[in-house]
């Protein structure tokens, strides 16, 4: 009798495990299928059978491609997205914290964020140069709104009464940052961070397409203007599994680093 619940719990973990898996892969597999067979008889240049793009993969991403392209891509996006976040969480703390200040940075903020980023693409260019400065910039530029508003309203959102015990237990100060107003918003910040990665990867690619020798962006647009269509359309898909790939990693430090919430909120669910 014992031995029996564990056994069950195990079984359940796994049958939760597959559910999940399936969720995950389902969708994907229909449309990739769909896709396959709808484009199986194509005769359209532009639109060649999926077969010849999964054949043109492996012969157009060689190792020398992905040190030459893919890597320096990779390293431009974490750049970008990185100084997005010191940048975000730093000036979404400050306006946060302090209500006058909120009011003065608003209108700006604004302003600011309503000017899509890549209209910005050239005016960086006369102060960044054409180098990788000025597409770290370019990401950054744009990942950072999603991190300052999120980390404002995070910061905004510090339970009042935790707050108050702070202040009376005289935790104040970087103490006090350290140990409420950045664990409690943290939520808020990671939710800031997902939408960044996104936003960061589509201006990866539209930075690249600008005076740069080389990167996915740069490739991609190589590859049509030369009429080389299903080596584009490599490079298309290649940047999808890209996003994937870097999507699953950063929910997995997610869940990592934010264990006590999802646990906090599970066991809130468990309870009700």
């Amino acid at each position: 009798m014992k031995g029996s619940a564990p056994d069950r719990t195990g079984s359940s973990a796994w049958r939760r495990l597959l559910r999940q898996l399936v969720l995950v892969f389902a969708l994907p597999v229909v449309l990739v299928a769909v896709w396959w067979v709808t484009s199986a008889g194509s005769q359209d240049v532009y639109w060649p059978p999926l077969r010849t793009i999964v054949e043109a993969f492996w012969e157009v991403w060689t190792a020398e491609r992905w040190t030459g392209d893919v890597l320096p891509s990779v390293l431009r996006l974490a750049a970008g997205v990185a100084l997005a976040a010191v940048v975000g969480v730093a000036l979404g703390t400050v306006i946060g914290s302090y209500r006058r200040v909120r009011a003065v940075c608003e209108p700006v903020l604004e302003f600011l964020r309503a000017v899509p980023p890549p209209v910005l693409v050239p005016v960086i260019m006369l102060f960044a140069g054409i180098g990788d400065t000025m597409k770290i910039v370019v990401i950054a530029s744009g990942c950072v709104w999603p991190i300052l508003l999120n980390t404002v309203e995070g910061v905004r959102a510090v339970d009042s009464v935790m707050s108050e015990t702070a202040r009376s237990y005289g935790i104040t100060g970087v103490a006090r940052l350290r140990r409420l107003v950045l664990p409690s918003a943290s939520p808020q910040i990671f939710a800031g961070l997902r939408q960044a990665l996104s936003i960061g990867i589509i201006l990866m690619v539209i930075s690249e397409m600008f005076a740069a020798s080389n990167g996915l962006g740069f490739t991609i647009v190589q590859f049509q203007r030369s009429f080389a269509i299903p080596d584009m359309w490599t490079g298309i898909l290649l940047l999808g599994l890209l996003g994937f790939a870097l999507s699953v990693l950063f929910r997995l430090a997610e869940r990592r680093v934010l264990a006590w919430y999802h646990g906090l909120r599970d066991a809130t669910r468990g309870s009700s």
